[in-house]
């Protein structure tokens, strides 16, 4: 299962090994014993890849083998790569743009593509840390 947390800033890409059904009816609860809303709802996320990454093509690859309708790659310009997921987003009901988007790829606890795509989310974050470090100095 892929979890991606948003919050106002950015997000955070987690690769989690328990079932979707699972973890959200832990995260429901949880609202529930602390009292808080919580709003599920079938969503897509989308978030960017540097085309240049070491791996691109062969996620290319496995999406095209796995045929599924969960995964998306679209070309954004010359930089980057528009990976699109579709899941569910959960969040407290307010209209802002902060809360959790779930989604699994396979029926597999762990699937190797979950595996493959934080992976290669990691390491454009490790390289824009980089970058980020260089023009602060």
């Amino acid at each position: 299962m892929l979890k991606l947390t948003y919050t106002e800033r950015s997000f955070y890409l987690e690769c989690l090994t328990q079932s979707l059904e699972t973890w959200v009816a832990k995260r429901a609860v949880f609202a529930l014993r602390i009292g808080e809303n919580l709003y599920v709802e079938p969503s897509t996320a989308s978030f960017l890849l540097p085309v240049d990454l070491p791996g691109i093509e062969i996620l290319k690859a496995e999406i095209n083998q796995y045929k599924s309708e969960i995964i998306t790659l679209c070309a954004c310009d010359s930089q980057y790569m528009e990976v699109t997921l579709r899941g569910f987003w959960l969040s407290n009901g307010s209209r802002d743009a902060v809360g959790l988007f779930v989604t699994t790829i396979s029926d597999a606890p762990v699937s190797p593509i979950e595996v493959f795509l934080h992976q290669l989310w990691q390491e454009a974050q490790a390289a824009n840390s980089v970058v980020s470090e260089w023009y602060d100095s």
